[in-house]
């Protein structure tokens, strides 16, 4: 947690605030370890502000707003170095390539009521305040910041389906809150399309808004509540205005209506001089403004303290699963890491069970359905972390939601990449199928096998999408007809191979071996001239010319290039190691990859390119295993020595430590696995290849009340290699370690040393799985 400066400004009286923590005489909690403010700087697209592990409702302030095109680095709505805060919403992302939410932005007023946000350069020009940075605290579940312009101490908490906040204002000035429904991350003219605001007669306030953003036809409703009787309100339509060119004329006052609607609405609540803090509590919805009252019914009331401390005891609990015994600013990077990685997929469905689906209907459950899936990104390395570190009945949960999205999609497909249980049909691939088979195959309770598979091979026979037709027909996609075919192609054969591990566990053994011969269409693509894997054209030939460093949006590669791509083989990384021409070959070009000298190569148009070594590039997915790819070609010790490098260079604690977008969890898990000594390369495998550990020791507290234990020797920067490794005392030479062995509990021993011991893990009989040497 980061705590800086002091919490009592402006001369406030803040009963219920945090102080200062003083030094401990040995390692914080788990808990107080987490800090939210790492990767809200540089290209980690995070958020400080307060959310309940998996919540609906991540409430955190948004410090700027820009227009279409150009809120990349605002995915979040908070940029660390931002002056000014313009209010707080209740909708967020953690750490994606693209912006959207934002929902129902709430400010703290003291004076006059502005009804534009302003300038920041121009204080007092709008509503946006400046803020004490040095008051600026955030912890799992809180965040606290002193606002100067208005002089207004602003705290904020939230529980699963609630967000609550508490203001306390300067004395002698008037306490209102202003409610803008025009603002979004990601904002341009047009994305509202009608909204709504409602004052009921027992003082509640409701209402909804539709907008087109990243998501289209996206409905959100609120409802809302405040600790003290409202003295006046004034409603605002602001439709006349015209802020995207510098022109406006007035809103329309609709102080004599209790309800509004149109597309730029706004309201101001005046609450007069007040002894006290005022609470302000908001519930969402995507169902409709009941669910949003019931979701508000369903938590505390205005207790914030007793909310704060239900949030804390949940994150407590969560983080309670991992103890890491690491220098302090390691354990600091891992426990956020750990933290992001439980942020999402969030909460979807409303108390009463109802939820709204890709189908735009609403439709009910008996679990909590969960939304927020980044599966390109987190298929790797998130979903896999939370079958370990998760409650087995929330990995069910969802699964389940993915099973139950494509029962109700129009195109009867699993999410690509969707929130608010809409899609996006963002990035490739229909990885929500490797999520699936890799908890159905670690034998998650409470998934129907039969209903999953069904599901799975619906997605991976829709002959519309991407270009899946033509991959049937010819077994790969052809470039001149879809674009980025080389990664589509390498994807869906990987994720083919989960399919026929999953109908091979289920004794389909027609349909285990259709998906097993489609697993090997990546050889369609593979270009053994150059070794590189490469788009083809319908005709069958490679296209020309080839720049295996060229990374164009829409061109072969999906954000990225053929560097990174042509060690997208997971499923059979031997098959690979021997089509680049053996062992060394594939160390050597490992090797040029990493050492690859950039000079002149510009990816300033490509925003999701961060965190380059040479042509490696660990801000984005498609490298995250390649360092691993060395195991497989009998060089263990490389990636040990790899692995150090993208530690040193691509993470640290303060608010840029990530080198690129946080991804909604994967660069988390990614830094988690590693440092614990191991990773799944292959999701669906049930093994982890083994790397080299970052910490002294690490016990992983599972949910079936076992214990693993990581258990580092030697462990320092002048110590990188690992010497040997014994699992419940006994020597371990190969370099991975099963699900199952993990879940048994026990001790993964590793010595470290100085030099590089290459003989450990060097033969082929040591090496983890791949499906043409493991039958």
């Amino acid at each position: 947690m980061r705590r800086i400066g002091l919490m009592a400004v402006f001369g406030l009286s803040l009963a219920g605030c945090a102080t200062a923590q003083e030094t401990p005489t040995g390692p914080v909690s788990a808990y107080d370890a987490v800090d939210p403010f790492i990767g809200t700087a540089g290209k980690g697209h995070a958020f400080p502000g307060p959310v309940a592990p998996f919540g609906m409702v991540q409430l955190s302030p948004d410090t700027d707003y820009k227009y279409f095109r150009q809120s990349y680095d605002w995915a979040a709505g908070y940029r660390y170095d931002d002056p000014t805060i313009m209010g707080f919403s209740h909708t967020h992302f953690s750490g994606t390539g693209h912006s959207d939410l934002g929902d129902v932005l709430v400010t703290p007023i003291s004076g006059e009521v502005k009804w534009d946000v302003g300038d920041p350069a121009q204080p007092g020009s709008g509503y946006r305040s400046h803020y004490n940075k040095a008051s600026e605290l955030a912890e799992p579940g809180y965040y606290s910041v002193a606002l100067t312009d208005s002089r207004i101490q602003a705290e904020l908490t939230a529980g699963v389906r609630t967000g609550l906040h508490r203001y306390s204002f300067p004395r002698g000035a008037p306490a209102r809150v202003l409610l803008d429904l025009r603002h979004s991350i990601y904002d341009y003219p047009g994305k509202v399309l009608w909204s709504r605001i409602r004052v009921r007669p027992d003082g509640t306030v409701t209402g909804f808004r539709e907008t087109r953003g990243w998501a289209p036809g996206r409905q959100l409703y609120f409802a809302m509540r405040f600790s003290r009787p409202v003295v006046g309100v004034q409603l605002q339509n602001r439709e006349t205005d015209v802020p995207y060119n510098g022109f406006r004329q007035p809103g329309r006052d609709m102080t004599d209506r209790a309800q509004v609607q149109g597309r730029a609405l706004q309201a101001a609540f005046d609450f007069g001089e007040i002894a006290g803090p005022l609470m302000v509590r908001v519930a969402i919805s995507s169902v409709d403004e009941d669910g949003a009252i019931r979701n508000l019914d369903s938590e505390p009331g205005f207790d914030f303290d007793a909310q704060r401390a239900e949030t804390r005891q949940s994150w407590e609990q969560a983080l309670s699963v991992v103890d890491i015994d690491a220098e302090e600013e390691m354990r600091a990077s891992l426990y956020t890491a750990l933290y992001h990685a439980l942020i999402a997929p969030s909460v979807h469905s409303d108390a009463d069970g109802r939820w709204r689906g890709p189908d735009n209907a609403v439709h009910h459950a008996n679990f909590d359905v969960h939304s927020t899936f980044s599966l390109w990104d987190t298929f790797r390395a998130e979903h896999p972390l939370l079958t370990l570190v998760a409650p087995p009945e929330r990995n069910a949960q969802m699964i389940n939601s993915l099973i139950a999205a494509q029962q109700v999609s129009p195109y009867g497909i699993l999410p690509v990449w969707s929130f608010a249980g809409q899609e996006t049909w963002t990035m490739i691939g229909y990885h929500a199928v490797p999520v699936i088979a890799d908890a159905y195959l670690k034998s998650i309770p409470g998934i129907d096998g039969e209903q999953a598979l069904a599901a799975m091979v619906a997605s991976a026979t829709y002959r519309p999408y991407g270009g899946l037709g033509d991959y049937m027909d010819l077994g790969y996609v052809p470039i001149d007809r879809e674009p980025e075919a080389a990664s589509k192609t390498v994807e869906y054969a990987y994720d083919d191979w989960t399919i026929a591990r999953m109908a091979g566990r289920l004794g389909k053994a027609e349909v285990a071996a259709q998906f097993d011969r489609r697993a090997n269409n990546w050889r369609n693509t593979f270009d053994a001239a150059t070794t590189f894997v490469r788009a083809r054209k319908a005709d069958g030939s490679f296209r020309e010319p080839f720049d295996p460093t060229a990374i164009n949006y829409g061109s072969d590669y999906t954000e990225g290039n053929a560097w990174q791509y042509s060690w997208f083989v997971p499923q059979d990384m031997a098959a690979l190691v021997t089509a680049m021409g053996g062992d060394e070959a594939t160390v050597t070009k490992l090797d040029a990859m990493f050492d690859f000298d950039n000079t002149g190569l510009d990816y300033s148009h490509a925003e999701d390119i961060a965190g380059l070594i040479g042509q490696y590039i660990h801000g984005n997915e498609p490298s995250h295993h390649s360092a691993y790819a060395y195991v497989y070609a009998g060089a263990p010790w490389r990636t040990q020595a790899r692995l150090k490098q993208i530690m040193d260079t691509q993470y640290h604690s303060g608010p840029a430590g990530l080198a690129g977008n946080d991804d909604v969890g994967q660069m988390s898990a990614w830094l988690m696995f590693t440092a614990m000594g191991f990773y799944p390369v292959t999701p669906g495998s049930n093994q982890y290849v083994i790397g080299r550990p970052f910490t002294d020791r690490t016990t992983l507290n599972l949910h079936n009340g076992k214990r693993f234990v990581i258990l580092t020797e030697g462990l320092s920067p002048e110590a990188p290699y690992v010497q040997s490794v014994t699992l419940n005392g006994q020597p371990l030479n190969r370099t991975w370690i099963s699900h199952e062995e993990i879940m048994a509990g026990g001790e993964l021993h590793f010595v470290m040393g100085a030099e590089p011991n290459t003989t450990w893990g060097a033969g082929v009989e040591t090496r983890p799985y791949s499906m043409s040497t493991s039958r």
